[in-house]
């Protein structure tokens, strides 16, 4: 049973420590329990809000943080790679207290039921207007992969995303998942759509012929008579980790040396403040701090971390605080500058998690809300199966709900072996939960949604395994190009993340016999890059395959036995939960 207002309270022993301003209210009614939560006090003299990676998540949901981030090398035991007690020992904050919930994975389950669902745009909108009226000229910032997760999201070709963000009052964004609706999709929707109201940035995307830009670099905003740019950075690698022919004409890349000009530039129009809006990445975004000159601020996204703090990182022109926002409208950023004699004095920063039972739902945008799901609510409401176990995604190495896939691919398509793409979107469900359509489809609602039955060899195998491998721990953060680990069903291995590349992945096994290198083994998967895989005779969307495995365990779904590699060499490694 959820908390109510007044008890949750009772429990937020350490909110102070994550920014909350709570003392006062310690015997709070469930009238002024919202106020208690939220009430930020304002500082200085420009405030930004920042949200990213929601995944077109419309309504509240559960979402397990991960208890496997591991920092490689230099990367070790820094942000963002600390995860459960270790992080909370990093952060301040209180085992057991609803901070402790909502930035780690530990008692996921008793505390979800504890402190219920977090997001919802209704419950954003909420919380953004209530800091927006507090802090006057704030602008409202999105970091992308925000048209992209749901089954709506997918139905709509985003629109019903579209429509909730121009209500939610979202001034800035760049993208990643957005460009998977192709080109042309996108254009449409930022010249028609965001005309005069969203403006859409990104540096770093150009056109393949002459190297234009497809997209406005940055924008110059006065806020409070103080001028701040906000500059763009679009996902570098879209065109490695999704589908190349959905942005052909486009090419992408950190382009470190244009975003030095870029940066130049603004402040050569008299920018007193420089912000980067990014889908970097936090590794990459810390890296490009300690290279770029004259960012104040990296407001990041793109690799889900919910991070408490604002990470100052030092370079040739001075100190670059980075921060990245979680996902799933799980947390909304508070950036509060205050700009004195033209430049960067002090600042305030606090990672708001978004707890909807503590927030009113803004009856506008739940208005908006049923009416984009009225046309689809029979199909997304359809009953499929009930899990007897915890469903979750996220993690460096596999989840429950990405067992499920694989398990649902071998079985229905006859294949030995299965991969299943390291997506860290898809929110989490508690056992004796319904899996519904729509909470299948926010695992799986993509544009490229093909399952694939292949005959690979060995060697094939492990390659893929390899190259997947360095994308996560390179010890250079711009070669880390992707999502998390290939999820893997039906084979066993041992990986070392510390090696170099074509010698982390030993010991691969099918049930219990070594993998060969020169024979074939049938693998299933799901969401491929390559063209080819469109239009092929036969082929079926991941989730017929998957609807078909739930709706034939007979009503219940067992909890699943989790495949993942054996790691060496990681103890100790505050990036990895100890038990």
């Amino acid at each position: 049973m959820s908390l109510t207002k007044r008890e949750f309270l009772q429990v937020l022993v350490a909110a102070s420590a994550a920014g909350m301003a709570l003392g006062r209210h310690a015997e709070a009614d469930a009238a002024t329990a919202e106020a208690a939560l939220y009430d930020i006090p304002p500082f200085g003299n420009v405030s930004l809000l920042h949200m990213t990676d929601c995944h077109a998540q419309l309504l509240p949901i559960h979402f397990r943080e991960p208890s496997v981030n591991l920092g490689i090398g230099s990367m070790q035991g820094q942000w963002p790679h600390r995860v459960g007690e270790s992080l909370l020992k990093a952060a301040g904050l209180q085992p057991g207290s609803a901070q402790a919930h909502a930035f780690t994975y530990l008692d996921f389950e008793r505390a979800a039921r504890r402190y219920g669902k977090v997001g919802g745009f209704a419950h954003l909108a909420t919380l953004v207007k209530r800091l927006k009226a507090s802090r006057p000229g704030a602008l409202l910032l999105d970091g992308g992969d925000t048209w992209q997760g749901s089954a709506t999201s997918l139905w709509t070709q985003a629109q019903d995303m579209v429509d909730a963000c121009l209500l939610l009052g979202v001034d800035v964004m760049t993208g990643h998942w957005e460009f998977t609706y192709g080109m042309a999709r996108v254009q449409q929707i930022i010249e028609k759509d965001f005309a005069g109201r969203i403006e859409f940035l990104a540096q770093n995307v150009k056109t393949q012929d002459f190297g234009d830009p497809v997209f406005k670099p940055f924008t110059l905003r006065r806020i409070n008579g103080v001028p701040v740019a906000i500059v763009g950075q679009a996902f570098p690698y879209t065109p490695i980790a999704n589908p190349r022919y959905l942005v052909a004409d486009w090419a992408f890349g950190i382009q470190e040396d244009n975003l030095q000009k870029v940066v130049d530039e603004a402040r050569g129009q008299g920018a007193q403040l420089v912000v980067l809006l990014s889908h970097n990445g936090m590794d990459v975004d810390l890296k490009l701090a300690s290279r770029v000159r004259g960012i104040d601020a990296i407001l990041g996204g793109h690799t889900h971390d919910g991070v408490p703090v604002a990470v100052p990182v030092k370079n040739g022109g001075g100190t670059t605080l980075v921060t990245n926002a979680g996902s799933n409208g799980k947390f909304l950023g508070v950036m509060d500058f205050d700009v004195k004699d033209g430049k960067l004095a002090d600042y305030r920063y606090r990672l708001l998690p978004v707890f909807a039972n503590q927030l009113q739902a803004d009856p506008e945008m739940a208005a908006l809300i049923r009416k984009v799901r009225g046309p689809h609510e029979a199909r997304l409401a359809e009953k499929l199966a009930v899990t007897d176990g915890l469903l979750y995604r996220r993690g460096n190495f596999n989840g429950s709900w990405d067992q499920l896939i694989c398990d649902a691919l071998m079985d229905v398509q006859g294949a030995e072996i299965a991969f299943s793409p390291g997506f860290r979107w898809g929110t989490s469900l508690l056992p004796g939960d319904t899996i519904t359509r729509e909470l299948m489809m926010d695992q799986l609602a993509i544009t490229y949604p093909y399952a694939t039955l292949t005959e690979m060899n060995g060697e094939t195998i492990k390659t893929i395994l390899e190259d997947v491998a360095d994308n996560l721990f390179n010890p250079d953060p711009y070669y880390q190009q992707g999502g998390d680990m290939v999820r893997v069903g039906g084979l066993s291995y041992t990986m070392r993340p510390a090696e170099a590349m074509g010698r982390r992945i030993t010991d691969m096994q099918l049930a219990g016999r070594p993998i060969e290198a020169d024979k074939r083994y049938k693998v299933a998967g799901w969401a491929p890059v390559a063209e080819e895989a469109r239009g092929q005779p036969g082929v079926k969307p991941v989730w017929d395959h998957v609807e078909a495995w739930l709706r034939a365990q007979g009503g219940r779904v067992k909890p699943r036995r989790i495949n993942t590699p054996k790691l060496v060499a990681v103890e100790g490694n505050p990036g990895i939960s100890p038990t």
